[in-house]
C-alpha cells in the first residue's frame, strides 16, 4: 500500500500540493486534474524521486524520506517521455543498466534482459542503438527498463501522450496485462473508465475521488 499522510509540498514559496492524505490500496487507480494541478508533483512523491515538504509518503511501511532507495526498489517510475530514461546506447545495455546497478549475478541479468526482450517485443532491437528507435518503441523499452527490475508498484506520468494509435494501444493494453499496482497520471480518459479508482486533483487537493464512472464526470465538469 501507498500511504500519503497530511502532504504538502512546494517549490521555493510557491506551494504545489495541500495537505493531501489518500491511501492507495487499489490495484489501478489514476491521477487525473488539469495543467498544473499537482498530478505530475504526486506521482514524483511515491517513489521518493522528491519527498514532500511537510507530512509523510511510505510505500508498504516504508518512509520515503528515510528509506528512498529501498522505496525505489519497490515503486518503479515511467517518465512520459522516454529519453529521460533511456541512458545507454544499444537496447540490450540501457535494459541491463538498473539490474548491474543492483548487483545481480550475471546470469539473472541475462535472463531477465532476454525475457524482457520478447515479451515487450524488443528482440530484434537487441543491439540496436536505442535513441534511434522510434517514439513508441523508446516508450516500450523505458517501460520494459523499469518492469525488468520486477517493482511492486509501477507509477506512470502520462505513458500515452507522445505515442501514435498502434502505440497508445499497445501500452494501454500492457499496463492492463501488469500484475502489479499501477498508478497513472494521464489525460486519456479511454485508458481509465476500466480503472478501480480515480483521484482528480485541482489547485494541489483532491476535488473528487471514486470510481471512474463518478471521477471521471467530476472532473470533465470542472474543467468544462
Amino acid at each position: 500500500m501507498i500511504e500519503l499522510r497530511s502532504v504538502t509540498h512546494a517549490y521555493g514559496d510557491r506551494p504545489v500540493l495541500h495537505d493531501l492524505s489518500l491511501r492507495l490500496e487499489e490495484r489501478r487507480i489514476a491521477i487525473l486534474g488539469g495543467n498544473g494541478s499537482g498530478k505530475s508533483t504526486l506521482a514524483r512523491l511515491l517513489n521518493g524521486l522528491i519527498v514532500p515538504t511537510a507530512g509523510s509518503v511510505s510505500v508498504d511501511g516504508l518512509d520515503t524520506r528515510r528509506d528512498g532507495r529501498a522505496v525505489r526498489q519497490r515503486v518503479g517510475f515511467v517518465f512520459q517521455n522516454p529519453d529521460t530514461q533511456i541512458v545507454y546506447p544499444t537496447v540490450e545495455e540501457d535494459l541491463a543498466f538498473g539490474l548491474k546497478a543492483r548487483r545481480l549475478p550475471r546470469d539473472e541479468i541475462a535472463r531477465r534482459v532476454a525475457a524482457a526482450l520478447e515479451r515487450y517485443g524488443l528482440a530484434r532491437y537487441r543491439h540496436q542503438p536505442a535513441h534511434q528507435m522510434s517514439g513508441g518503441e523508446k516508450q516500450l523499452l523505458a517501460i520494459a527498463g523499469v518492469l525488468v527490475l520486477e517493482p511492486s508498484h509501477v507509477v506512470f506520468d502520462e505513458p500515452t501522450t507522445l505515442l501514435d494509435l498502434r502505440n497508445r494501444r499497445k501500452v494501454i493494453q500492457l499496463v492492463r496485462d501488469l500484475p502489479q499496482r499501477v498508478v497513472v497520471v494521464t489525460h486519456d480518459l479511454d485508458m481509465i473508465m476500466d480503472f478501480d479508482r480515480v483521484v482528480v486533483l485541482e489547485g494541489g487537493r483532491v476535488v473528487a475521488d471514486g470510481p471512474p464512472a463518478e471521477a471521471v464526470p467530476a472532473y470533465v465538469e470542472r474543467l468544462g
